[in-house]
């Protein structure tokens, strides 16, 4: 009986494990964190994690700052500042902006959340009011600056990573709004026309929209401090050698930050910059992620012995044996790999172009980012269908759906609930880096409901049309899943190559379209692609292995990716 449940007894373990080293991280030198609810000036409701330091009590105001994450990511994403803040002294709030994480929604709206953050930052009684901090990557710098706009009294200094002043979502800066800024912008990043109006990141010293901002008539030295800090009006550049997405993943961002808050606010203990422990939590969420989908798997592997899924279970027929079979072929496998690996790829920049112009949130499809990966998914499943009648022919066992069905529900419950259980342990969700399952809210499942059959009717066609060109019982066992991992996830790797190797040469992304505002992106949400792709193919091999059917790959991996998209993106609709 054991042996049944041993990857599933694995999966908790590494859960475990990886959850306590994140705790043990972030909760460094006596740090608290709670998880809080509040209400803006509208009456929406806001969600932010709060890093309480030792240090910070009411008789003993501590400084504070709000930290805040860019578009399509939530309070966890700015988990390396927050820990690095909080064990300096600084009481942290990481909050989800609106419309993100579990803030109500609509996204953009209320100044993205920032007002409302900074309100009640300055309402707890164990922080300075007169050593408040901001700190925002992306469109988080565009959240802190909306706040800085609204109580431009409230807070003392900021800095703004990857983001901007200005059009087209902040004030125009000057050289003396706002409030002590350093601007940390990679060499490599993805947003520079949009942020900075150059073309290339590493231009941005000439920037005209920086010049206004830090007050001179040309280019920005880099690391040199202008202004002066007593008076509110001072200024820096940071211009570390990393992309957009990389920024809140540095240790040299999060030093450049530490270093600015340490001259600009007071009270702060004084660790050097580079004395930082954040990244041992990402591996521990990393960990704790493996765990999740080894959990997956062996709890599917687990329940399949019970009765009620034992035409479920191989062999299939009577004599032992399975139904005959045979993959591809020779340069009919070459054609069927190249296919399966490269049209996703191909089609991802138009499908999404398609999606962002003519699929726009609505209270029915209410998060832009998902309508778009929904409108690759209905295209790549066409062009799948239109495809299948080339696939070698595979005998399709009837009565599976049913016991199908309740299998991968309740191996996935069982992966929530473990989730559950590690943010009510260790406050943390499942992440490294930009790839994050998340805990849903009611209204994150309603929206769940809503996006779930069209998902997982794209994966019943496309592991379906897997399994028949690429597997077989006779396969060695590592030989199939390289084979499908690679045939979901090649093409994306090959795109990312291009496009960073484009970008590391020539300072900018190729743009395969004719509007440009569509590929920065799109580029960053096609990093998920990789992982998330890889996980699937992992959960259809190993189920397949164990049913012969595509069957119960397809509806665990419906659930498992529309979960994990709706509760890792904005919602734009009001719902």
């Amino acid at each position: 009986m054991l042996n049944r449940w041993k990857w599933a007894l694995l999966g908790l373990v590494l859960v475990a494990v990886g959850g306590f080293i994140a705790h043990l991280t972030q909760t460094a030198g006596g740090i608290r964190i709670q998880d809080v609810r509040f209400k803006g000036a509208k009456g929406n409701t806001m969600s932010a994690l709060l890093y309480i330091p030792a240090n910070a009590t009411p008789q003993t105001p501590a400084p504070g700052i709000l930290a805040v994450h860019g578009y399509i990511n939530s309070r966890e994403t700015q988990d390396g500042f927050a820990i690095e803040f909080a064990r300096r002294g600084y009481v942290v709030l990481a909050l989800d902006q609106t419309g993100h994480g579990y803030s109500d929604p609509p996204a953009f709206a209320n100044g993205f959340g920032g007002p409302d953050g900074l309100a009640y930052l300055r309402s707890l009684d164990m922080v300075d009011k007169a050593n408040i901090g901001l700190e925002g990557h992306s469109m988080g710098g565009w959240t802190v600056l909306a706040a800085a706009a609204a109580m431009p009294n409230d807070y003392k200094s900021m800095v703004l990573e990857g983001s901007s002043t200005g059009k087209p979502f902040a004030a125009d800066g000057t050289p003396s709004w706002p409030r002590n800024t350093a601007l940390v912008f990679a060499q490599y990043e993805e947003f520079s026309t949009l942020m900075w109006g150059v073309d290339l990141a590493r231009d941005i010293t000439k920037s005209p929209k920086l010049w206004a901002m830090f007050g001179t008539q040309g280019p920005v030295e880099p690391g040199k401090v202008y202004g002066d800090p007593a008076a509110g009006t001072a200024r820096v550049l940071y211009t570390p050698a990393i992309t957009h997405p990389a920024e809140h993943i540095s240790h040299e961002a999060i030093g450049y930050s530490l270093d600015w808050f340490g001259k600009t606010l007071q009270g702060g203990t004084k660790l050097p910059a580079d004395d930082q422990i954040w990244f041992s939590k990402e591996l521990g969420t990393l960990i704790a992620l493996v765990g999740f989908v080894v959990l997956l798997i062996g709890t599917f592997d687990g329940l399949l012995e019970a009765p009620m899924f034992s035409r479920l279970r191989l062999p299939a027929v009577p004599d032992g044996t399975m139904p005959p079979h045979h993959a591809a072929t020779g340069q009919r496998w070459t054609a069927a790999f190249i296919l399966s690996a490269f049209i996703p790829a191909l089609t991802y920049y138009p499908a999404f172009a398609l999606g962002g112009t003519f699929v726009a949130p609505t209270a029915f499809l209410p998060q832009g980012i998902t309508n778009q990966i929904l409108v690759w998914a209905i295209i790549n499943g066409l062009i799948t269908l239109a495809l299948m009648r080339f696939a070698p022919k595979r005998t399709i066992r009837s009565g599976l759906v049913g016991p199908s069905l309740v299998i991968a529900v309740a191996s996935v419950a069982v992966g929530y609930a473990a989730l559950w259980l590690a943010d009510l342990a260790f406050k943390i969700d499942f992440r490294f880096w930009i790839i994050a399952l998340k805990l849903m809210n009611l209204k994150q499942v309603l929206i769940f409901l809503i996006y779930l059959a069209p998902f997982t009717a794209f994966f019943v066609v496309a592991l379906h049309v897997l399994h028949r060109n690429f597997s077989t019982m006779e396969a060695p066992r590592l030989a199939l899943y390289i084979t499908n991992i690679l045939a979901l996830t090649l093409g994306f790797i090959v795109l990312l190559v291009l496009q960073y190797g484009t970008l590391w040469l020539t300072g900018k992304l190729f743009n395969p379209l004719p509007d440009p505002g569509f590929v920065p992106l799109s580029t960053i949400v096609a990093i998920q692609f990789v992982p998330l792709l890889a996980i699937v193919a992992v959960i259809a091999t190993f189920t397949w292995r164990r049913t012969g059917s595509s069957l119960p790959g397809a509806l665990l991996s419906g659930l498992f990716v529309t979960w994990y998209i709706v509760a890792g993106t904005a919602t734009q609709a009001a719902f």
